[in-house]
């Protein structure tokens, strides 16, 4: 059995940014794993406030992160005693089909009462898919789960956090 990609959304790194216990020790037992944790960029930028302690909280988290195709960012895959291997959902960013299937999960899911389409989320949503076996660690799991109705994953989990 190989370890489960995990995939950061917006809540995931607010709960880091805020120190919450959970968040924290989910991000703990992952630092292992052969992929390090996914972090779109736009996630990121949803969170990062120049403050100072959301800046240091955060940076300390991004070392165990993977921003794809970021230039400074930890390459998605851990180094290995064969070498570093690649991710090629990580090196490939979306495509046409991709943005395409996002807009229409956005416009097709079943999103909780009072909640609106969020790009960003079915972009999360989307890139666990693409990584197959992965886990979306997310404050808001009714939102992911809409999306994820809509794309059709073999094998992606929902954690909240």
């Amino acid at each position: 059995m190989t370890a489960r990609v995990p995939v950061y959304d917006t809540g995931m790194l607010i709960a880091l940014a805020d120190r919450k216990a959970k968040a924290v020790a989910l991000h703990n037992g992952i630092k292992a794993t052969p992929h390090r944790a996914l972090v779109l960029g736009p996630v990121l930028a949803q969170v990062w406030r120049p403050r100072p302690a959301v800046i240091h909280a955060l940076a300390g988290a991004l070392r165990d992160c993977t921003v794809p195709r970021a230039r400074a960012s930890e390459p998605p895959m851990r180094e290995t005693k064969a070498g570093q291997p690649e991710c090629i959902a990580c090196a490939t960013g979306p495509d046409l089909t991709d943005w395409r299937r996002i807009g229409a999960a956005l416009g097709e899911a079943k999103l909780p009462a009072k909640k609106r389409p969020d790009a960003v989320d079915a972009w999360v949503a989307l890139s666990a898919v693409k990584h197959g076996s992965a886990v979306i660690f997310t404050s808001d799991p009714e939102d992911i789960e809409a999306y994820l109705d809509m794309l059709n994953p073999d094998d992606v989990h929902v954690e909240r956090v």
